[in-house]
Parts: structure tokens; sequence; C-alpha cells
């Protein structure tokens, strides 16, 4: 009996193997993870090894997990899109085993068992074959492989951060970094000293994200492609919901509106948690309960959101007047915060400081509310909240890179040709700011993406208007959400 149903779960496995041969094809190439190590290998100081570890599984309540997601840098130089794995790039070729190679990856065991439950995992086979790695082993064989760490003048890796949950599966991620911290003596009773200051061993927890950041910052051409969809699909949940917008909707309405776009176009999901705030909670830079159950008509709703379509997310905000018509101060401020984005896009271009797109916001946006009479003077006591010390209407940066995460790793000296970059100005001035009451919960951010271009840019989500008269003319339209009919929940 025993081996019957081993055969019958093996069969299993071979019959969903076939299944999921059945995937978007428009992933990032083999060569282009290849090409991305290389490059990173190039870079790497002589003798040295560089360690990357896959994400975490992260656990929702008792024994049901999130949606499993890669850890960005391991996906950027592998592909490889499962959890208990461990990356090894090496300066030079090693010998070790018999074979000789510069790269090695491990990578979860099979198990048919398991694989009946949660899916297929890749062998060590097909890791060399697809992923177009030189060498693969299962993660339990990571704990006596003869590796000597402390021959490498350097040990490059990322400090831990001690969220990592011990499984019952033998060569799982807790596995793979208790047996790591003990082939390089890594230290027991506290972290890293992570200071530009080389450290007293050979254990570098800093240069990697140096050697990374301005290869993440700069896209290459499969890249953009997929930024690009992903931006598009962003714009096109933002038009689409502008058509079907009204008063009396709750905010996670809203929500499931964009995400429902997301997922008609196929894009795995949202690249951060959704911003849906109407009223008051869009005074709230990284307001995520959006759990408003009914929007009031006048109310503005500001709605930041991201599509994250194979592994590389958008970043995309607009606010727009539940009721459909913007009221004169909700227009007046509207206006203003365009007014600097577009002035922030005429400032932008390769060679141009990261620094000069939000000073040319900033200067917009402080004239502008002197003239309205929001502030007094462009003195600090006037624009300055004493209590956060930041700007009271203005309190965030303008822009940042997009990419595998939506604050992406890149360099904020200057812009570069391929970046691809958010400019996003706004202004917030909640109940009980020092200005008329007229005034008062009125949220406005802009956020849009760009290509940073040798003379210019190019704004990849114009799909969604930005102009206040447009969306106006937009909301006045009909949605294909409009079509959707749904039974009303009985009370009790």
């Amino acid at each position: 009996m025993k081996i019957l149903y081993t055969l019958l779960v093996s069969v299993f496995i071979s019959t969903l193997s076939l299944g999921q041969t059945q995937k978007p094809q428009d992933f990032l190439s083999s060569d282009f993870h290849q090409e991305r190590r290389e490059i990173l290998r190039n870079k790497m100081p002589e003798n040295s090894v560089a360690v990357f570890f896959s994400n975490p599984i992260r656990n929702r309540a008792n024994d049901v997990n999130y949606k499993y997601h890669q850890d960005p840098n391991f996906y950027y130089l592998t592909g490889h899109r499962q959890p208990h794995a461990l990356l090894m790039i090496f300066s030079e070729e090693q010998n070790i085993k018999g074979s000789t190679f510069n790269e090695i990856v491990f990578v979860r065991g099979r198990n048919a068992l398991a694989e009946l439950y949660d899916g297929g995992r890749i062998s060590t086979a097909d890791a060399v074959k697809d992923l177009k790695l030189e060498v693969a082993f299962e993660t339990p064989e990571f704990k006596n492989f003869p590796i000597d760490f402390s021959k490498f003048d350097q040990v490059l890796f990322h400090d831990f951060q001690d969220d990592v949950r011990e499984s019952r599966e033998e060569g799982d991620l807790y596995d793979l970094i208790s047996q790591f911290k003990q082939k390089v003596n890594y230290p027991d009773d506290s972290k890293l000293d992570i200071t530009p200051e080389p450290q007293k061993n050979n254990l570098n927890t800093t240069l990697l994200d140096e050697l990374l950041r301005p290869m993440r910052g700069i896209k290459t051409e499969e890249e953009l492609d997929l930024l690009r969809k992903a931006v598009k699909i962003s714009a096109l949940g933002q038009a689409e919901v502008m058509r079907a917008m009204q008063p009396g909707m709750s905010e996670l309405e809203v929500q499931g509106m964009h995400e429902f776009i997301y997922k008609k176009y196929k894009a795995e999901y949202e690249g951060y948690p959704s911003i849906v705030g109407a009223g008051h909670n869009g005074c709230v830079l990284h307001y995520i309960d959006n759990y408003k159950p009914e929007i009031e008509d006048g109310e503005l709703i500001l709605m930041d959101l991201g599509a994250e379509y194979h592994g590389y997310t958008a970043d995309v905000t607009r606010t727009i007047p539940v009721n459909g018509k913007f009221t004169k101060e909700q227009k007046a401020i509207y206006d203003l915060v365009y007014e600097a984005q577009e002035a922030g896009m005429a400032v932008a271009k390769a060679g141009v400081p990261f620094s000069n797109i939000f000073d040319t916001t900033l200067a917009v946006i402080n004239k502008g509310l002197l003239e309205l009479g929001i502030v007094k003077s462009l003195n600090e006591e006037d624009l300055i909240d004493p209590a956060t010390g930041r700007h009271r209407y203005y309190p965030h940066g303008c822009c940042h890179h997009i990419g595998l995460d939506v604050h992406d790793l890149g360099e904020y000296g200057t812009l570069e040709e391929n970046m691809v970059i958010t400019i996003e100005p706004g202004i917030y001035i909640p109940e009980g700011s020092p200005c008329d009451e007229k005034w008062w919960d009125i949220p406005v951010r802009i956020e849009d993406d760009y290509l940073i271009k040798k003379d210019g840019i190019e704004l990849l989500s114009d799909d969604a208007p930005r102009k206040s008269s447009e969306i106006e003319e937009l909301m006045k339209q009909e949605s294909a959400f409009g079509q959707f009919n749904f039974p009303e929940l009985e009370e009790k």
C-alpha cells in the first residue's frame, strides 16, 4: 500500500509539472540573469565571494502563509522564484568536490508529498539548465559542503534581520543561515558593525549594495519592457477607477477595482500595499487601512497604487474628487501640485542632480502656498512643522527609483540615461492646520513614472490623465464596473 501511495503521488507530481509549463513567456531571460552575475563578478574585489539568500516565507497566521515573494537581488541574479535557496558568486574560479566553477546555487530538495500540496520544485538539473547556473546542489548538502570561507579576503553578504522561522524541512532557509553563520564565524552576541569602516575579519555587509546600486538603477531594455507594462496596467487602473468613482463607495471597494484590473492584465502582485485615502485619510502619507466604509460626496480621494508585473513595479498616484467635480479650493491646490510636477519634469534629464527636481517643485509649492494665503511667509516658522521637523504641507521627497522594489536600489547623485524614477510632489492640509478652515482635509499627490533620457524624460504613465480638467471630463464617462450588479448583503 505504501509503495502504491508513493507511486500515485509521483504520478500526480509528474502531471502537475506538465501543467506548469503553461506560464507566461515574457519573464526576464536566463541570459539576462547570467549577464547580471557576470557584471557583478567583475566588480567584486579579488579573492572574494558574494553570498545571497532567498527571501523567507512570511507567515500570515497559524498554518497559512502569505504568497511567496522572492528577494529582489536574488531574483535579479538568478530568476529563481522559489524559497529556501542560497547563491554564491566567486570572483575567481573555484575547485571544489572535483568541479571547477565560479558560481553555485543550492535549491530546495524535491519532495513528492510537499509538491502535491504546494506545487513543483526546481531540480538541481533544471537549475543548471534553466537558470544557466554552473553548479547546483540541494540545500541539505550545504551543511557539509567543503568550502573554507576563511581563505577569502572578503565574504560579501547582507546582514541578517532575524526574521526567519525554523520549519521541519531539512535545509530550509533557517538552516542555511545558521550553517553559514557557523562556517564564517559570524558574531553571536551582536550584529556586525555595518559602518563603512573595514571589518576586523573578512565579513563585509555593506559592499554588495554599493556594487548593486548602479546596476539596479540603470535599466536594460528587457527590464524596461516589463516596467512599461507594469506602469501601463497601473495607469489604466487609475483611469478606469476615475470613470467608476461614486460617493458612497468604500475605500476597500476602490482598492479592489484597481487590483482587479491588475489581475485582469496578469500582474501577479501589487508592488506595495495599496494606499486609498479619502478626505483626512489622504493626509496620512502611507495610509494602508483603506477601511472607510462610505466615501463622502465632496471629498477628495488619494489613490497611490502600483501593479507588479514579473517582479517590476509601477508607482502611480492620482487624486480625484469623489463626485467628479473639484471645489474651488480643491482645484487651487490640485493645480498647484500639477504646476510643481510640470516644473520638476522640465528640469529632469541625464546629467542633472536628483536634488534639482525636488528643489524646483518645492519652490513652486512654497510660492503658491504664499499666494493662496495658506502660509503667511516663507520663513521657517511658517513652513516647518515643529512636531515633525518637516515641511508643514509638503513633508516628503519628490523622486525615487522604481524597479524590482518600489523604492529601488539606485544612485541618487545625478540622473543617468535609462533610470526610471517617480516625480511626486504633494500638498496635505489636515484638519487643525494653521490656515483658513476652507483648506482643511485637502490632500493632493500626483505621482508619475518617467524614463530618463539624454535630453529629457519620457512620461510612462500618461494613460491616466493628470490635468484637473481632463480628470473631470473622464469622470463623466461610463465605466465597465458600472455593469456589475451584486446582490446586497442582508443586515441582521
